[in-house]
């Protein structure tokens, strides 16, 4: 019976201790203080200009997507939140969405092209020259995309996800998120 016992128990740990070791590390921890970075805005409000969102957008709940590529699933997420972002306006949310390049002046096209197709109005589309996304915020090499949800200016939640496991379901764990820096 002991022994039975333990293998269902290696069952049940084995699995988590893999996802767990699949698991990507990347972002500001929950409780971190945010710090200013800029970014050229391409399709916000600032278009062409280079700006602080953060600061722009000072201790309001704030969703700030960091990616490598504007793929379905990220398209996916960017459509949600600018949805949420027009749906609580009265609580004064805000986003932005960062594309961490070497060469921004190929990536501009393309999220003109996506603000203007998806209709991505409360959201500005931005990018930042280089891979390894703004100084201090500890963003994985590995992390295609990272999702830092703030307000107040410290971090309520972030999650990270590596090639391969930005999937739908990771759109609605994020999207299900926004809710600790609503309430």
């Amino acid at each position: 019976m002991r022994k039975l016992l333990g293998v269902v128990a290696a069952a049940l740990v084995l699995p988590a201790a893999l996802i767990a070791a699949d698991k990507v590390e990347s972002g500001l921890k929950e409780g971190a203080s945010v710090p200013a970075f800029n970014v050229r805005d391409v399709t916000g409000p600032a278009k062409g200009e280079t700006l602080c969102y953060r600061c722009r957008y000072g201790s309001r709940p704030t969703v700030t997507v960091f990616t490598r590529d504007v793929n379905d699933n990220v398209k996916s997420l960017v459509k949600k939140i600018d949805g949420k972002v027009g749906e609580n306006k009265d609580k004064k949310m805000a986003a932005f969405v960062v594309v961490l390049t070497s060469d921004p002046d190929k990536v501009e096209p393309k999220l003109t092209e996506i603000a203007s197709k998806d209709q991505i109005k409360n959201t500005p589309l931005t990018v930042i020259e280089g891979d390894a996304g703004p100084e201090g915020y500890k963003i994985a090499k590995d992390a295609e995309v990272t999702v830092m949800m703030w307000v107040e200016g410290k971090v309520k939640s972030t999650h990270a996800f590596g090639k391969g496991q930005f999937d739908a379901k990771a759109v609605d764990a994020v999207i299900a998120d926004t809710a600790k820096i609503l309430n």
